[in-house]
């Protein structure tokens, strides 16, 4: 194992055993390497990498300090991630989109608050049928991160906040060339939003997939 790669073994070790939590600061750099048994060139690279995964946060004149770790901060990576790959790559995100969402449309449908509805409805009646790609994207994008956050897990809505930056260019590719996407996408939300209206998770999850699968498809033949 690389020194680097054993320093960040080890500082994962302290920070799953409890040893430290969130918002703890480090020891000192040196009392820290001599503590793990690393040098401190070590030490100092794991740190970097580790803050480029928000896992530590560096507070120059202040110290390092372990980050909030919650899901949406650590799942930010991701999103850099997903901003890397070429468009040649999309289709396996949207794959992505097809194994989570249905799933997500399912809970929502049991979970949802009177008001996450009412918030979903708005976005259905906000778009206009002479929209333009740009309002069309930005309303999908809010319809979806609405169900995802009626589903009641912030790790689920977090993965998708992170696949979705991949998937908006072939939105808007979509948006230009083929006639009726405004229509079709309301047509497509409406019907998943009435299956989660009325509890009905498994209409929710075949309406999900089916308005997924119809872009993804969509996709593989415009390539």
């Amino acid at each position: 194992m690389a020194l680097t790669d054993e320093a960040i073994v080890k500082i994962k070790g302290m920070i799953t055993s409890g040893e430290l939590r969130p918002g703890d600061r480090l020891p000192k750099e040196a009392d820290l390497a001599a503590r793990l048994g690393l040098s401190r060139n070590s030490l100092r690279e794991a740190v970097k990498a580790l803050t480029l995964v928000n896992v530590l946060d560096v507070r120059h004149g202040d110290g390092t300090y372990v980050t909030s770790l919650d899901s949406a901060h650590l799942l930010d990576a991701l999103s850099f991630m997903v901003d890397l790959h070429q468009d040649d790559s999309v289709l396996q995100f949207f794959e992505v989109r097809r194994l989570l969402e249905p799933g997500v449309a399912a809970l929502a449908a049991n979970r949802r608050t009177t008001e996450q509805l009412s918030e979903l409805r708005l976005l259905t009646s906000d778009l206009a049928a002479g929209a333009g790609v740009d309002d069309l994207v930005a309303n999908d994008l809010k319809f979806h991160r609405g169900i995802a956050e009626a589903s009641g897990n912030a790790v689920v809505c977090s993965l998708l906040d992170g696949v979705s930056g991949a998937t908006q260019r072939a939105r808007i590719w979509r948006g230009v060339t083929q006639a009726g996407a405004v229509e079709r996408t309301l047509a497509e939300h409406s019907a998943i939003l009435d299956a989660i209206e009325i509890g009905d998770a498994e209409a929710a999850r075949a309406w999900m997939t089916a308005h997924i699968a119809g872009v993804e498809n969509w996709l593989r033949k415009a390539r």
